[in-house]
């Protein structure tokens, strides 16, 4: 009972959500943590104690750096179902959703294997836009890493007379449709997918 009662708590905030979800595609330290979260290094470490005291993070000790993971592989899924059963019941997130949907193109596709396939035969460029250790610790078969801050640097290992799938962390991360924008601003034929590695990896079980 009492380990439930923490997990409500932990799983009631905002922003422990956020950064759960961080943590959901790679070890990070505290410092990493605050900025990719936009919060200071003492609130982050506040947040991640309540997170480990509801077994839901752990830390290990680097050097001076404190680096924080998920405690199982299941805390994934259960932050993706939470992500799920938002969408079914909270309206202004369904809204919210809709909206991004509009604000960029989208890859529409009708299964994985078919996407899988095409990014196999080079059909396809899937890209990952999210920071590189994120993509080292997993990414999509057949993805690329390239990084949203990269991007432009590195737009000649981009063919435009293909399709661009760009990926991030999953539907509330805005990160591949600021990858998306930027390329078909340039001429390429881009889109979004929605899924994040969490979203890819839970179909496939």
């Amino acid at each position: 009972m009492l380990k439930c009662i923490n997990r409500n708590k932990a799983s009631s905030s905002p922003k422990r959500l956020e950064l759960l979800g961080l943590l959901c595609h790679a070890a990070k330290t505290v410092e990493t943590l605050s900025q990719e979260a936009n919060i200071s290094v003492k609130l982050a470490s506040s947040h991640l104690q309540e997170l480990k005291s509801a077994n839901l993070v752990e830390s290990r000790r680097q050097g001076k750096n404190v680096i924080y993971h998920l405690a199982r592989p299941s805390v994934a899924n259960f932050l993706a179902m939470l992500g799920d059963l938002a969408e079914e019941r909270l309206f202004e997130l369904q809204e919210a959703v809709r909206q991004m949907g509009e604000s960029a193109h989208e890859w529409r596709g009708t299964t994985r294997e078919e996407l899988l396939t095409q990014a196999s035969s080079s059909d396809a460029i899937v890209i990952d836009v999210r920071p590189s250790t994120e993509f080292e610790a997993n990414h999509i078969p057949y993805a690329r890493s390239m990084p949203l801050s990269e991007l432009k640097a590195r737009l000649k290992e981009l063919p435009k007379d293909k399709t661009i799938v760009a990926y991030c962390r999953g539907p509330f991360c805005l990160l591949s449709s600021d990858a998306v924008s930027l390329l078909r601003g340039l001429g390429y034929d881009a889109v979004v997918l929605r899924d994040g590695i969490v979203e890819w990896n839970r179909r496939a079980s």
